[in-house]
């Protein structure tokens, strides 16, 4: 049985690895603040370059008329793209999941629910493998071997007699004899 090595002491204090983990924090959170900040700034960039300003002073009302109906329409096939890529999205993610599924039991580190345990009978169970239409009972009582009563008491009952006078008969070598006969008797 291998030893395992003793663990070692750290080299840093409690007070030390605390102020460390205080420090890493503020940074993470600085940079995930900068984050945000330039993910704003690409979007504000993307809408300047994609949608030019609009110039609504000096139009009819035809004209923007006009204009809101070009706006809807090219907003429908905005929208229906975003449709059709969230469908997408959540199509992957389904087959995703089922192949971290498949994985999981390939590796075979699926954990398994708790059973409970429950009595049902051997009818009960033949009636769910086989259906209703099935009638088929299974009466494991009745299959057993019977034993007969009488016979065992026969067994039982075997001559009871005076234990002296057996001893007198069979002191000797004619007794002995005697013995060795009836035993051959018995086995044949």
């Amino acid at each position: 049985m291998p030893d395992k090595p003793p663990e070692r002491k750290s080299k840093i204090s409690a007070s030390r690895k605390l102020m460390l983990k205080s420090l890493m924090v503020a940074k993470a959170k600085e940079e995930l603040e900068q984050e945000l900040v330039e993910k704003e700034e690409q979007k504000e960039k993307y809408l300047e370059e994609k949608v030019p300003p609009i110039q609504i002073s000096g139009m009819s009302a035809t004209e923007l008329k006009a204009l809101c109906e070009e706006l809807h329409a090219k907003l429908d096939v905005v929208d229906e793209e975003r449709y059709d890529i969230e469908a997408k999205v959540l199509h992957n993610t389904r087959e995703i999941k089922d192949l971290n599924i498949k994985v999981l039991d390939l590796r075979g580190k699926f954990k398994r629910p708790n059973l409970r345990r429950v009595r049902v009978s051997a009818d009960a169970i033949l009636r769910s493998l086989l259906g209703s239409k099935h009638k088929v009972s299974m009466d494991l009582r009745a299959n057993l071997k019977s034993v007969k009563k009488e016979d065992t008491e026969k067994e039982k009952t075997v001559e009871v007699s005076d234990w002296r006078k057996n001893v007198e008969a069979m002191s000797g070598m004619e007794g002995r004899k005697k013995m060795f006969d009836a035993a051959k008797g018995q086995a044949q």
